[in-house]
């Protein structure tokens, strides 16, 4: 490996090492010493021949094992994105993966308004702000910072999340499993264990960006771009403004060609009920968004494409999903995103913000505002939008395919038996976590980590609710 002069200047600025010591029986990967960073990450040069240059993005996303990721920051750079979270700045650090060293890469914090609950100092939590109070947030890990070229098994980014807000640590692992066995490409998620410093912070979940990489991999017979949260009509049933696409845009932002996603929007703006359902067979492929309107609404992502928040009606908005735009194939395709919620309000509504008034296709209040307890989240029913109306006439093709969900995927057999492989798989790092960080905290409100009992009652709510979704009408 060629040394460049900052790799010399970080191994002479190496003042000690932190073993990690982990407190669980079980040995535990990748239990090496870390070097501190004091004065500078180094910029190392690869030579070509390290394993993750030479393999791809299954070698991260392997089903059969948890993983250990190191990342080595300067203490400013850390006590930096410490102070203030929510500005989620980047900063560099040095990423260190199976005795590979990839240095240097960008680091944020990420996450909407509920990564961030209960975990910054701030107390109005619909405005969260203030240093970081957990010891996991959300992270966002740039391996394409300041241009390099090299990708990290043909990744640009990694993605840990917190799961700070499901005690199962499975929900979003689960969700996107099903959209997957449902033939909906939905980005793979794997568990990760974290060191950060020498420090453990403990298990997170690695869940695939969805960028250019993603896009490639699921869709190797198209070509176009990927969109994020940006619904092709606006509230009012009209298209959307060039530069809300434009805004939207997560590849090909130097040229932006929005075209084809506008037409899209406008054909469907143009609709009525006798030809809805022919343009979304034109324009999609209907097998597919079909089983994605299944999945959602039996898992209950009720903090999803199909949940309108709404001030009033004409700025009514949704969230939590990604498009990708095949310009040569001509569909567009919906990509799930952000189920650590997936089957919560399986049993009931856990909250009274997050909750859908309607079943699927139904319309309430005769499209105005619907308020399901707290009148700072109103919604309007999803089926008032001319494009999920046109899903939702689709009711042989939905039926067919929730029944199939139900009796041939959500079982003991497939769905459960999966559950319990990751269960196996993520315990001992859930162990490891909580000796670690809650040694001597006895009150289960003040533990830095999830407990074991927590998380083993967790998991098993959890598959009660999966068994409840199996006989969901």
């Amino acid at each position: 490996m060629k040394i460049s002069i900052l790799t010399k200047l970080f191994f002479l600025s190496i003042t000690g090492f932190i073993i990690i010591v982990s407190c669980s029986k079980e040995k535990l990967e990748d239990d090496t010493p870390t070097p501190i960073v004091k004065e500078v990450v180094p910029k190392i040069t690869p030579k070509g021949t390290e394993k993750y240059l030479s393999k791809n993005s299954d070698y991260v996303y392997n089903q059969e094992g948890v993983k250990t990721y190191q990342l080595i920051f300067r203490d400013d750079d850390l006590y930096k994105i410490n102070a203030d979270p929510t500005k989620e700045e980047y900063v560099e650090a040095a990423l260190v993966f199976e005795g590979d060293t990839i240095s240097p890469v960008g680091v944020r914090y990420k996450g909407s308004i509920g990564a961030y609950v209960g975990c910054v100092s701030g107390r109005d939590w619909t405005n969260p702000s203030g240093y970081k109070t957990c010891v996991k947030l959300s992270m966002q890990v740039k391996i394409n910072w300041q241009d390099r070229k090299e990708r990290f098994y043909d990744l640009n980014k990694l993605q840990f999340h917190s799961q700070n807000y499901d005690k199962s640590q499975l929900r979003e692992r689960l969700g996107y499993w099903l959209f997957a066995q449902m033939g909906v490409p939905a980005p793979r998620s794997v568990h990760a264990r974290v060191v950060v410093n020498g420090q453990l912070w403990g298990l997170f979940g690695l869940t695939e960006e969805i960028d250019n990489r993603f896009a490639e991999y699921f869709y190797k017979n198209g070509k176009g771009d990927i969109y994020k949260e940006v619904w092709p009509l606006k509230p009012t049933g009209e298209v959307q403004t060039d530069k809300a696409f434009i805004d939207a845009l997560k590849t090909n932002e130097e040229k932006p060609d929005v075209s084809f996603f506008k037409e899209f929007g406008s054909a469907f703006a143009a609709s009525n009920t006798t030809n809805a359902k022919d343009l979304v067979r034109k324009y999609m492929d209907v097998n597919q968004i079909i089983s994605y309107a299944v999945v959602d609404r039996l898992i209950r992502h009720d903090d999803g494409p199909f949940h309108w928040y709404c001030n009033d009606l004409a700025s009514c908005y949704n969230h939590n999903y990604y498009w990708f735009e095949d310009k040569k194939n001509r569909k567009m395709h919906l990509i799930p995103w952000d189920l650590d919620g997936a089957f919560e309000h399986i049993l009931r509504n856990t909250n009274n913000i997050t909750p859908i008034a309607d079943k699927w296709g139904e319309i309430s209040n005769n499209c105005s505002l619907i308020n399901l307890g707290n009148p700072a989240f109103s919604q309007r029913s999803a089926a008032c939008d001319k494009l999920t109306a046109a899903w939702a006439g689709f009711k042989t093709e939905y039926a067919d395919l929730k029944k199939h969900l139900q009796q041939n995927i959500l079982t003991d057999e497939k769905t459960i038996k999966q559950m319990d492989i990751w269960a196996k798989q993520i315990e001992p790092f859930i162990k490891e976590a909580d000796a670690f960080h809650n040694s001597g905290i006895t009150n289960e409100f003040n533990k830095k980590a999830t407990s074991e009992a927590t998380w083993n009652s967790a998991v098993n709510t959890l598959k009660n609710q999966v068994k409840f979704a199996r006989t969901q009408q």
